[in-house]
């Protein structure tokens, strides 16, 4: 008990005594005064412990710490439909978080559709707490803090920029086995501010903002399932630099200005076996019935394979590009079916993960739950390898193979994306054309 507690106990003891010696109508006051006691100490109690029900409306910054760097990021706490939602603001993108969880002294985020949180106690200007991805050893927290008004990303320093790293860079990323993987990354610098991303041959690292000072960048991104940083110097026209990803994962990398940087063809990566001639399988959607592309509904129409993580961001990015194509096309002769690869090998758990990315981007074609990341290959033993999420497979009204395409280039990536989605849409068309 509390001392207001205390005091009214005490009180209505003494009061009690007192009736049951000289009033012949103490069991009326007792009720009496044991309602109002209980009416006052739960008032008390609200008063006490009510929790914070809305974060300060507006700009916040965020830092994560990981590898004793700290990721910083902003984001915006408004209203959509009568309710706070938050915005992770990255470049242009904008990340609606609506899922927002009151308790106590504290608020629980959770990050889109992926199977991580955000923690923190709640101030009127202040955030702290911790940053969690579910994993099965339980072992991934990272700190959080955020503070309310403060716009900036990068601490604003005043060294002015002394290198333009606007254009188109050829750039390799280092093993520490001496290989190399071959990326292209795409800047534009406004005065002391820089965005852009890096693709790779499975994909792009999607919206990267940061600050230019002197000869050096620094740019970041959280989308909620990843955190990235990096960091460059540029020495005699070369960027030398650092990735760091996550808990552990540290990079060099360098650079060189290049317009004409280029990848290798996204359609020839991934292929049919030898001895394969037709891509089929069988398996179940989030309610347990199997589905396979030889199943009478798919006959005669332009079937689009997707598979895909609801872990990974490039996969999240084309999931919103197809529903929101599929949504506008489905009268047309045209079958997507998409086929999540998830992290647990439990099929109830992927299928809430599944669930989650269903309703998020309102995916009104098959959603399968196909198996683990791990064995995407073992499960498809038609292709020579998935070797990225996503990766998408184009079959004609036949039933043949046309084209394979390994990664996507988000909306991050500017030109890429707008070429990539428009080729997406033509090959359909042509082979909706073609006759049977």
């Amino acid at each position: 008990m509390n001392f207001l507690e205390v005091v009214f106990v005490k009180a209505i003891n003494i009061k009690s005594s007192y009736f049951q010696k000289n009033n012949p109508f103490y069991f009326m006051k007792s009720f009496i005064n044991t309602t109002l006691f209980c009416a006052l100490l739960l008032l008390t109690s609200f008063v006490e412990h009510k929790p914070h029900q809305v974060l300060s409306a507006g700009i916040w910054r965020a830092t994560i710490k990981m590898q004793g760097q700290e990721l910083p990021f902003n984001f915006e706490v408004d209203k959509k439909d009568g309710k706070q939602v938050i915005y992770i603001i990255n470049g242009e993108e904008r990340l609606l978080l609506d899922e927002i969880r009151f308790f106590k002294d504290s608020v629980q985020i959770p990050l889109h559709v992926f199977d991580a949180y955000i923690i923190a106690k709640v101030g009127e200007k202040h955030l702290q707490g911790e940053f969690v991805k579910n994993t099965p050893k339980n072992d991934y927290h990272l700190a959080f803090s955020a503070e309310h008004g403060v716009k900036y990303r990068f601490a604003d320093q005043s060294t002015p920029p002394t290198t333009n790293f606007s254009g188109k860079w050829e750039t390799y990323f280092l093993k520490d086995n001496g290989d190399s993987t071959k990326a292209v990354g795409v800047f534009e610098q406004k005065g002391n501010l820089l965005f852009g991303t890096f693709l790779t041959p499975s994909g792009d690292y999607r919206y990267l903002e940061g600050i230019v000072e002197g000869n050096t960048f620094k740019l970041s991104t959280f989308d909620g399932e990843h955190l990235y940083i990096f960091k460059a110097v540029s020495q005699d026209g070369v960027l030398k630099g650092e990735f760091f990803s996550g808990k552990s994962s540290l990079r060099k990398w360098v650079a060189t200005l290049n317009p004409k940087a280029s990848l290798p063809d996204p359609n020839t990566m991934t292929f049919l076996k030898e001895g394969y001639d037709k891509f089929d399988f069988s398996f179940p959607d989030i309610y347990g019935n199997k589905v396979s592309p030889s199943d009478e509904k798919f006959k005669n129409k332009v079937v689009v394979i997707q598979i895909l993580g609801s872990w990974c961001p490039n996969c999240m990015d084309e999931t919103a590009f197809i529903a929101n194509y599929y949504k506008k096309n489905k009268k047309k002769d045209i079958a997507i079916i998409g086929l999540a690869f998830e992290r647990s090998p439990i099929f109830d758990e992927s299928k809430k993960r599944v669930e989650k990315l269903i309703k998020r981007f309102d995916i009104q074609y098959d959603m399968l739950v196909a198996g683990t990341q791990e064995n995407a290959s073992a499960a498809l033993p038609m292709l020579n390898k998935v070797a990225a999420f996503p990766t998408t497979i184009f079959i004609d009204k036949k039933g043949n193979v046309r084209k394979i395409h390994t990664g996507f280039a988000g909306p991050g990536t500017g030109a890429y994306y707008e070429e990539l989605t428009e080729d997406f849409k033509n090959y359909i068309d042509k082979l909706l054309r073609e006759r049977m």
